[in-house]
């Protein structure tokens, strides 16, 4: 049996952040949890992600800011998602792998991040 791959989940809703967590687990994935910008490059750097879920509209440095951070030294795959689809060109012009609106079916995000965890190898 393999390892399972490590997802760093970051939103600044705890109830997000719990629901995602149980469904990401129970799906075969360890999850790690930031809530603000900061914490999100900090364990980017520090826990060694397979994948970034990120949230756009989180407290301190957005999650705009942290992908365009992130994309000066790490390809690592991020799927980033946003209650506002104006988001969507400019998350991907910034180098997301994916991008997808809020509310959103857990089934397509699990697609979404097999897709992305496959591209990478």
């Amino acid at each position: 049996m393999g390892t399972r791959s490590r997802i760093l989940l970051v939103d600044d809703e705890s109830a997000i952040r719990k629901i995602l967590t149980i469904k990401l687990r129970v799906s075969g994935f360890d999850v790690i949890t930031a809530n603000d910008g900061a914490e999100a490059l900090r364990l980017a750097d520090s826990e060694g992600p397979d994948l970034m879920l990120l949230d756009v509209i989180i407290p301190g440095i957005d999650g705009l800011r942290v992908l365009e951070q992130l994309r000066a030294y790490s390809n690592l795959p991020v799927i980033v998602f946003s209650a506002r689809p104006e988001n969507a060109s400019k998350a991907m012009s910034l180098g997301a792998n994916e991008f997808f609106t809020k509310p959103f079916d857990v089934d397509d995000l699990l697609k979404r991040i097999d897709r992305s965890l496959n591209h990478k190898r």
